[in-house]
């Protein structure tokens, strides 16, 4: 249970903070000259507070119907960390609001964090257009592009984990998405993000030589 109170809470948390710094990048590129007022050092730090918080009190939730459910059956997970989806598979008491309390958690992890993304981006996408010189549209849309990257491969191993029908359920299809979100996500993270470093390019000219442009 405390496994999976810390996988719930890790996990969508990095959901809302995705949606954040998307807010973050909107402020930047859509109104730099208020940038300093709006995404101030109290502001970050009430967005990134209510951040866990919310996450906290909603892995609390889901990891407490959890534990009131009973597993008389084989004690075998299907899946590499205990996840609520093979962990309902092995109960045999009824579901029901697990699957409920479940489905309305991904709608608002999933839907509602990608639609406010996706909102973030197309205000973006607008602001950039109108932007004339070339230079500032490629500064613009390096500004975005790593943690595009990222939304891009978390949205989309969180997706196969989670985002399907409780009868198409596979626990080789979950395996697969818990390495890429649990394992692959975080260890490309600081390597997309740093690709703009100067720093980072310099390393990389000397350890490879095709990267010297």
């Amino acid at each position: 249970m405390a496994q999976l109170f810390f996988l719930i809470w890790s996990g969508s948390s990095e959901l809302l903070l995705l949606s954040v710094m998307a807010f973050d990048r909107y402020v930047a590129i859509c109104r730099p000259l208020h940038y300093g007022a709006i995404m101030s050092p109290g502001v970050c730090m009430a967005l990134a507070g209510s951040v866990w918080g919310i996450c906290a009190l909603s892995a609390s939730l889901n990891t407490g119907l959890t534990a009131m459910l009973t597993f008389c059956g084989p004690r075998v997970i299907e899946h590499f960390f205990c996840e609520i989806p093979p962990l309902l598979l092995l109960s045999c008491s009824p579901t029901r609001l697990n699957s409920i309390m479940t489905l309305l958690a991904d709608g608002f992890y999933g839907f509602t964090n990608f639609m406010l993304t996706l909102a973030s981006y197309v205000c973006i996408v607008a602001s950039i257009l109108r932007i004339r010189s070339r230079e500032g549209k490629r500064r613009a849309f390096t500004t975005c592009s790593s943690h595009l990257i990222v939304v891009s491969v978390y949205y989309s191993a969180v997706s196969c984990a989670y985002i399907s029908p409780a009868s198409s359920y596979s626990p080789e299809r979950s395996k697969a998405a818990g390495v890429m979100y649990t394992v692959l996500s975080p260890t490309l993270n600081p390597l997309i993000y740093s690709l703009r470093n100067k720093d980072v390019h310099r390393a990389l000219g000397k350890l490879l030589p095709f990267c010297q442009r």
